[in-house]
């Protein structure tokens, strides 16, 4: 089927289509494979924009958002921005002029990003987030926002990101989900499981061969996608509203603040450190990688 962009827009880093029966299963894909699809500020903004085209339209019920190339997502874009698909669309000040840092330039510049997350956890229409690869820090925030998650059984979800690079904003949704031991465990490790695992203690629906995941997503969202666009939104309102209160929205809009304040902490400081001597040492992301995520590999007291 041929790409058809909401109100004929183009996009950078996304592609858009409409499936399913009658088209009414419209499907969003993260396009920027040769970032493993981390999510960049443009990405996030077009992505926004992207959401709110298909929420105005009522021919579309069902969305599903994929990742392009081998991957669903690694997370947000850590590399400095260059321009173009990695362009930094708004930036907030976190520096005064002795280049001390400030941690409401911080928080507000990562509200900006949560509203996004929490406007596509909240949009009148059902969402179904179909992961293959990695699912990671940012992405697995991303996955976690939709109303359904479907994986391929070897898919990869976590939060790396919670060894020194913060908090997971969005992430905090999983006690509610998943359960407090395995959530805590989860969170206090930055520790990745598999989709096949995922579905086994209720952090996403489905698990399903990797050549099968695309069909029977496919699938899911036609089937769901049978009554009107309207009474969906209906039975999502009246879904969400539980988490609502049950306290979603405050605990995320604290993570939000505690993900701000976790840049400041000693474990953050390092991981600073790291990624400043790793830039001027021609090493870069790679080696400031494998300073936080080694020790994980060789101290593992589970399997």
């Amino acid at each position: 089927m041929p790409i058809i962009p909401p109100m004929d827009t183009k996009y950078e880093t996304l592609e858009i289509e409409r499936l399913g029966t009658d088209g009414r299963v419209g499907r969003i894909t993260l396009n920027r494979p040769e970032k493993m699809n981390a999510l960049s500020q443009e990405l996030l903004f077009e992505w926004n924009d992207a959401l709110h085209a298909f929420e105005a339209d009522d021919s579309v019920r069902v969305i599903i958002v994929r990742g392009a190339g081998r991957t669903f997502s690694a997370g947000y874009d850590l590399a400095p921005a260059r321009g173009g698909a990695d362009a930094v669309v708004r930036r907030y000040k976190q520096r005064d002029d002795s280049d001390r840092r400030l941690v409401m330039g911080t928080r507000t510049g990562m509200q900006q990003i949560t509203d996004i997350h929490m406007y596509f956890w909240n949009m009148a229409k059902v969402t179904i987030a179909q992961v293959h690869g990695h699912c990671l820090a940012g992405g697995c925030e991303l996955a976690m926002m939709a109303d359904f998650v479907t994986a391929a059984e070897d898919a990869n979800f976590g939060h790396p990101g919670l060894r020194g690079l913060g908090t997971s904003r969005t992430g905090v949704i999983w006690p509610l989900v998943i359960g407090m031991r395995k959530a805590k465990e989860l969170y206090y490790t930055g520790d990745s499981i598999s989709g096949k695992e995922a579905e086994r203690i209720g952090m996403i629906n489905h698990a399903w061969p990797k050549e099968e995941l695309e069909e029977r997503t496919l699938a899911l969202a036609d089937r769901t996608a049978t009554m009107s666009a309207d009474h969906l939104a209906v039975l999502k309102l009246n879904m969400n509203r539980f988490y609502e209160n049950m306290g979603i929205y405050s605990s995320v809009r604290s993570s939000t603040d505690m993900d701000a304040f976790g840049q400041f902490t000693q474990q953050a400081y390092a991981w600073q450190d790291k990624m400043r001597d790793a830039a001027q040492g021609g090493g870069g992301l790679k080696e400031a990688l494998e300073w936080r995520d080694g020790p994980y590999r060789t101290n593992r007291a589970i399997e």
